[in-house]
């Protein structure tokens, strides 16, 4: 084993087998994992949401009730809206799949690309507020390192999650774990110790609510609770990364996916409504540097001696690390999006394939050099990353909830107008939360968010356009496809026997397809005679696309054994001798490689070919879209002294 290679398997790990029918169990995170790894984003925003709210209604701090009321209600109702998503659509897809199937395709690239950009912002955030909580506690002379911290840190998450889901969440959990109970130790004991002076809290609200209403008239009033209502949307976001991340959940899937939602909905909404109402309990009004949290905790502790302060400092200390953890959402479900999207063109095809860990490797690579330079460009500033933060995740609530509301008033399914309801309300709340964002935040800075997304979903449609006239294009090939069913049917007049002296045409191909027969084709034209003996080999490759269950790996493995099969009945039917061989992997060329000895041995006199798309006029989006493997596989056997001839075939 060469070095390169003992060093990827130290930090990432040893290959493993997509084929093996267990894999799946193995990989797979049951609730209590898929909470931690996917629910960490949600509770993560504990950290700012709360505060945000709570900050914003001034001098009126008693209202903060009604909004942790309404804090708590949107959580749910974005969790159960979202649990219905996990029905509908049970292999994942999240806000992309929904608003493409029940609204458009168009509607759903919007909703993709605005959940990407989100899931960058995410994983940005939560490092660099990570990475500020640390250095709070650090000497003041350590701040110039910061910068580099939060960089080393998505450089480690990127090779977490390069290892894997289900491995990246086990070593983060106990980070998580801590998190959760020092933090409803702190909700428990602030309301306990209050709970006496209840029935005067009540009291003392309803007279605030009556002399806020006397100084800023009912809505003005009203004005300034929908504005902390509206701070505080930073709270709702990573609800969704549940429905966006399925298919790494243990089957049943659905079951695992509510549940995982229930978890998420119940902690959260506790956390938010019990942080909300220590602040007021406790009176808690800002300190500058310090967060209200780390005020909240400090004034709990005050008479505990020094073993509250070891309490706060651990308390502090994971939630900058539950930070880092809630990063890890990003990385699980924004290389999902981006390979559904690559699967239906949007973005190239390649964000869809599958390392040899079996996780989405281009997907998470290029989300973490993209979360480098997010985090390079704004020096990891949290202020204004959080100004450019959740009005994304709006975006594609709303659109989603738009679809969901379309299919139940079409559908009339059983109880279609319970969970009409509940998607109807959602997508109110949504729209009145994205609105109000994009009003309180544009100036601010938040049209630079909005500019990215716009620039991303220009290049998405770019790419479509691209991929859709290059197979408008390739249409043309196909021709010959049903020239040749004519054909395949009809006996051959002779049967041919395998003659292991004449030479052999190994043809390569990737679908019972047009290319495959002009390759085909232009082999007989050019070498007339020469070869007696074909061999069609394809390779079915196991991506994102299809990696979500054994049933899937089997259908892939029964289509590639269908195309060569048709192809050596068409041969037959000529009066040649043919013959097949199909494999499933996760790339053409290792597999190639690995068979390359056995198809050798059963035909030593063989000659390989493969086709080349040539295009009337071949542009820079051309050679970046179109994969060149063929070039690659000739290299390859070149080297092994055997022969490999590639074939141009004219795109018309």
């Amino acid at each position: 084993m060469s070095f390169i290679k003992q060093l990827k398997t130290v930090f990432i790990g040893k290959a493993k087998d997509p084929l093996d029918r267990s894999i799946f169990r193995h990989m797979s995170l049951i609730a209590f994992f898929a909470w931690v790894g996917l629910g960490a984003d949600g509770l993560s925003s504990s950290c700012y949401g709360p505060e945000e709210a709570f900050l914003a209604l001034g001098n009126h701090p008693s209202l903060s009730i009604f909004i942790a009321g309404a804090t708590a209600l949107t959580v749910f109702l974005i969790s159960s809206s979202y649990s219905q998503i996990i029905e509908l659509f049970p292999m994942g897809g999240g806000g992309y799949l929904v608003a493409s199937k029940l609204l458009s395709p168009n509607a759903g690239m919007v909703a993709g690309c605005a959940l990407l950009v989100d899931y960058v912002l995410t994983i940005t955030i939560s490092v660099a507020s990570g990475a500020d909580a640390i250095f709070s506690f650090l000497p003041p002379e350590w701040f110039g390192f910061k910068l580099k911290f939060a960089l080393l840190g998505v450089l480690v998450l990127v090779v977490l999650n390069l290892r894997g889901a289900k491995e990246s969440v086990t070593v983060l959990m106990p980070i998580f774990m801590v998190f959760v109970l020092t933090h409803l130790f702190i909700i428990v004991y602030a309301l306990g110790v209050h709970f006496p002076q209840f029935p005067g809290v009540i009291q003392t609200v309803g007279q605030e609510l009556s002399n806020t209403r006397a100084e800023l008239g009912l809505w003005g009033m009203l004005f300034l609770m929908m504005k902390a209502y509206s701070m505080g949307a930073g709270t709702y976001t990573g609800i969704e990364a549940v429905s966006n991340g399925m298919v790494t959940l243990r089957e049943p899937r659905v079951k695992t996916g509510k549940r995982t939602m229930r978890y998420m909905a119940i902690s959260l909404s506790l956390t938010v409504v019990g942080l909300i109402l220590a602040y007021l309990l406790f009176q808690i009004t800002p300190v500058p540097g310090k967060t209200l949290n780390a005020v909240l905790f400090e004034t709990i502790v005050r008479d505990w001696g020094g073993k509250g302060q070891v309490f706060v400092f651990v308390t502090l200390v994971s939630e900058a690390m539950l930070l880092f953890v809630a990063a890890q959402a990003g990385f699980i479900a924004g290389p999902g999006v981006l390979a559904n999207m690559a699967l239906d063109r949007w973005f190239p095809v390649k964000f869809a394939s599958l390392s040899d860990r079996l996780v989405v490797k281009n997907g998470i690579m290029l989300m973490g050099v993209t979360v480098l330079i997010a985090m390079a460009l704004t020096n990891g500033s949290v202020k204004l990353l959080v100004v450019l933060y959740s009005i994304n995740v709006f975006i594609t609530f709303c659109l989603s909830q738009a679809g969901m509301v379309r299919h139940w008033w079409r559908s009339h399914d059983r109880g279609w107008q319970k969970k009409l309801a509940i998607n109807g309300s959602g997508l109110m709340l949504c729209t009145f939360i994205l609105v109000s964002m994009v009003v309180l935040k544009f100036h601010e800075g938040g049209w630079i968010t909005l500019v990215v997304t716009g620039s991303l979903i220009w290049l998405a449609a770019f790419i479509k356009g691209h991929y859709r006239e290059t197979f408008r294009q390739l249409g043309r090939l196909d021709d010959l496809v049903k020239a040749a069913g004519i054909q395949e049917t009809a006996p051959a007049p002779v049967k041919v026997d395998f003659d292991p002296q004449s030479k052999t045409a190994v043809i390569l191909v990737n679908g019972y397809n047009g290319l495959g027969f002009h390759t085909l084709f232009n082999v007989v034209r050019l070498f007339g005679k020469e070869f007696r003996n074909f061999l069609f080999v394809e390779v079915g490759v196991i991506n994102a696309g299809n990696f979500k269950g054994m049933e899937e790996v089997d259908n892939l493995r029964k289509k590639i054994e269908d195309d060569v099969a048709r192809y050596v009945r068409y041969m037959n039917s000529q009066g040649y001798y043919a013959d097949g061989m199909s494999f499933t992997g996760l790339e053409v060329i290792s597999e190639v490689e690995a068979r390359s000895e056995e198809i050798l041995r059963r035909y030593p006199n063989a000659v390989f070919f493969g086709g080349q798309l040539v295009f009337a006029r071949e542009t820079l989006a051309k050679r970046i879209f179109h994969n060149y493997t063929v070039f690659a596989l000739q290299r390859m056997f070149y080297h092994r002294g055997i022969p490999f001839v590639i074939l141009p075939i004219r795109v018309p």
